[in-house]
């Protein structure tokens, strides 16, 4: 095989994987005004409804406008040797394998931020303030853009920094200590992600004393669940959208409730909602994601030794000196549909884990509770209750709202 074949097979991979994309997506949105179906019909009046539909609808466009600049840019990208043009910079400051790798990923991400912001704050201030959704100032919003910027660049380049020294010094053995690596990071952000990096982000305080406390805590022993970190983040300052979620182990275990999940919900459903997070730590569904995305990322590291010393990585990316860092992206677009594969499953199983959890919440607490909070999530957030299947199938790691009261009702 030739470079150029490569290269012509690595625009195929993108062109395909944007025509699927956009084929589910124009099938979902022929779903958006179908009826509203008889065991739904109280979650959206008229109004509402109508509000829903032109959400989804202005969604749609802009995602259509966006991803066509998106794959303009990178096929643009890709014909016109801009990666060999980054390379070029990054070689001009220095010759070590690690710092020029650095410097590369480093302009190729300012250079994505720069471009896809527009992009972002049109998404936040236009279409989410248009609807109702948006609370996030400027201030913030730029902040959050600066503080994610360099997390990625201490952590990511942190990480990245040491895989390609491990290959520098073990060749292509180097997988195994990049997949130790990314185990140990993973493990130590499920533990410690709450405590460390969230506050970075949004203020998170205690669950006042009270009746909802009172009433978790109830819950908590009826089941045998050791729970005293339960925290509420601010998530308000940026949106109305609600949340609830469950992180770490042992001493570090918490559920984080949203306060727009404790102020839109009923005490019942907020626990019902509780109830479910706990059927996930329960039904060891936690353990199961975390040993998949361990075995996953090892799979594709030991995948990724076996090609990244070929030169013709490099080379169909127009880069004459073969590299470590552009055979990494050359790796990761030929890699693509094995990910939407492994995507595909992981999703699979996200929705049978969330039946679980919903079993789970129904048997030890109250299905109604339940089913009215999610009917109140879903209605707050305009969300679409006549997805296609096709579309569901690919992309949603729940099932629908329908799918869910079938159920919890049954």
């Amino acid at each position: 095989m030739t470079a150029t074949t490569l290269f012509y097979i690595i625009i195929g991979i993108i062109i395909v994987n944007f025509i699927v994309d956009k084929v589910l997506s124009a099938l979902n949105a022929k779903h958006y005004n179908d009826p509203i179906p008889d065991k739904l019909n109280d979650v959206y009046d008229e109004d509402e409804y109508v509000k829903s539909q032109k959400y989804k609808r202005t969604n749609y466009n802009f995602g259509i406008w966006s991803s066509l600049f998106s794959l303009a840019l990178t096929l643009g990208f890709l014909f016109f040797d801009g990666f060999e043009f980054v390379d070029n910079i990054a070689r001009s400051y220095t010759e070590h394998p690690v710092l020029i790798a650095l410097i590369f990923f480093g302009i190729i991400m300012l250079g994505s931020d720069i471009i896809s912001t527009p992009f972002s704050y049109y998404r936040t201030f236009v279409i989410e303030e248009r609807f109702g959704f948006n609370k996030t100032t400027k201030t913030t919003f730029i902040t959050d853009k600066i503080k994610g910027l360099l997390m990625s660049a201490i952590i990511g380049g942190g990480i990245l920094a040491l895989i390609i020294w491990f290959y520098q010094l073990t060749g292509n053995q180097f997988w195994l200590y990049a997949w130790g690596i990314v185990t140990a990071f993973t493990l130590f952000m499920n533990m410690f992600y709450a405590r460390l990096i969230v506050p970075l982000f949004n203020k998170q305080t205690p669950l006042e004393a009270g009746e909802l406390r009172e009433k978790i805590a109830d819950y908590a022993k009826t089941v045998g669940f050791n729970l005293k970190n339960i925290f509420v983040i601010d998530g308000s300052k940026r949106s109305t959208k609600a949340n609830a979620y469950f992180s770490g182990f042992g001493r570090e275990k918490r559920v984080t409730l949203y306060d727009t999940l404790v102020n839109d919900l009923e005490d019942d459903e907020i626990v019902a909602v509780l109830a479910h997070e706990v059927g996930h730590y329960k039904r060891k569904h936690i353990i199961f994601n975390l040993v998949a995305s361990v075995l996953l990322t090892g799979l594709t590291l030991f995948i990724l030794s076996i090609f990244i010393s070929n030169p013709l990585l490099s080379n169909a990316l127009g880069v004459e000196i073969p590299s470590f860092h552009v055979g990494l992206i050359a790796f990761g677009l030929l890699y693509s549909p094995i990910s939407a594969i492994t995507g595909l499953l992981m999703n699979y199983i996200s929705r049978k884990f969330e039946y679980q959890a919903d079993n789970y919440a129904k048997d030890t607490y109250k299905a109604e509770p339940l089913v009215s909070g999610l009917k109140k999530l879903n209605k707050n957030s305009l969300s679409n209750l006549t997805p296609h299947p096709a579309y569901v199938f690919v992309h949603y790691s729940h099932p629908t709202l329908l799918e869910r009261m079938k159920n919890l009702l049954k």
